[in-house]
């Protein structure tokens, strides 16, 4: 496993982090199962493990909790909020009443008296940067929380978020956590820049493209994979950017199989390449999952390859821009495009 200064905390985290969308119901995991992936995982390198409030309504933090029972100092251990936990229309967003609340409820699930990183899951733009950071500010001197950052920014708000910080005097975002993948490199062309720019860590999620990048999709075979079952329109190839993303999959199985590595060792060697990246989150579902990730932490890929990799989708390209999540809401509601 290699390790990697987190920004400019000064904290050192494993290239390859847990992510727990998957432990509970969305993920159909037992607590032993999740207790066994944690262990292993840990076994196997990984210092750093990624939860989020609204992961199966809180289930995922409270697994998490009782798994890293006795182990608490060994991990440096994040977890996100914004998004909507239930019908309650202010139990959600930034704004310091939602997050000083739901930081408690976190830190309760989870079984801890603080998280080392604290991240606003979705950029909300009913609320100030100055409101969020003041609350994060203060989380942080009131010790719940070691750091703060951020999760799917676009790399604007990004910008205006270190202005915020720097102009009201409050902490600073250090971490960014975007979607990036092969099949999926648009952040190449804004976020990552942005985030070399401000030194900021980077935390990719879904570097093996829900499941695309896994060696499990192929042409001619039925896709069963667990997210097809309920995301099915990511998954249907009428689709012309599905179609595209199928034909990128079995180039790069042809370069992965030149270079003697599997499709998910390419797939996540090419994601901690980059040098605006310091980890790479995957999400195993099961302990085989797990194993088969983690063969590519040490995996370095060659000048050749990736020149290959780059001439099947090319750098700063979204093979699936519809699935962007940092998209500006103008481009979605044309109410706001229009005087």
């Amino acid at each position: 496993m290699q390790y990697r200064t987190l920004g400019r905390t000064g904290v050192q985290v494993s290239s390859l982090a847990l992510g727990t969308m998957n432990f509970g119901k969305i993920g159909r995991t037992t607590q032993e199962e999740v207790t066994t992936i944690v262990e292993a995982a840990l076994e196997g390198g990984i210092n750093f493990i990624d939860t989020a409030d609204m992961y199966s309504g809180g289930e995922s933090e409270e697994m998490v909790g009782k798994a890293i029972a006795g182990r608490r100092d060994d991990i440096v251990l994040a977890t996100k909020a914004s998004l909507p936990m239930g019908d309650e229309r202010n139990h959600q967003g930034s704004s310091r009443r939602w997050l000083v609340t739901e930081l408690d409820n976190s830190l309760r699930r989870l079984g801890v008296d603080h998280v080392d990183l604290y991240q606003i899951h979705r950029w909300d733009p009913r609320t100030s940067d100055e409101e969020t950071l003041s609350a994060l500010t203060d989380l942080q001197r009131a010790g719940k929380i070691r750091y703060f950052g951020t999760s799917t920014f676009p790399a604007y708000r990004l910008v205006q978020a270190q202005w915020a910080a720097r102009e009201h005097h409050l902490g600073r975002y250090v971490t960014e956590q975007p979607m990036y993948s092969i099949l999926q490199r648009g952040i190449e062309a804004d976020v990552l820049p942005v985030t070399q720019e401000f030194e900021l860590g980077v935390l990719v999620w879904s570097p093996l493209a829900s499941g695309w990048l896994s060696g499990a999709i192929r042409q001619g075979q039925d896709i069963t994979t667990n997210r097809s079952t309920f995301m099915p329109q990511r998954f249907d190839t009428t689709i012309p950017a599905n179609r595209a993303r199928l034909d990128a999959v079995e180039k790069l199985v042809e370069v992965a199989d030149e270079a003697g590595l599997t499709l998910i060792q390419l797939a996540l060697a090419f994601a901690t390449a980059h040098p605006a990246v310091t980890s790479a989150i995957i999400g195993p579902r099961t302990l085989d999952h797990l194993d088969s990730q983690l063969a590519a932490a040490d995996t370095v890929l060659s000048a050749d390859v990736l020149d290959a990799i780059d001439a099947i989708v090319a750098p700063g390209v979204d093979l699936a821009a519809h699935e962007k999540n940092d998209t500006p809401p103008a481009l979605l509601d044309p109410s706001l495009r229009r005087r």
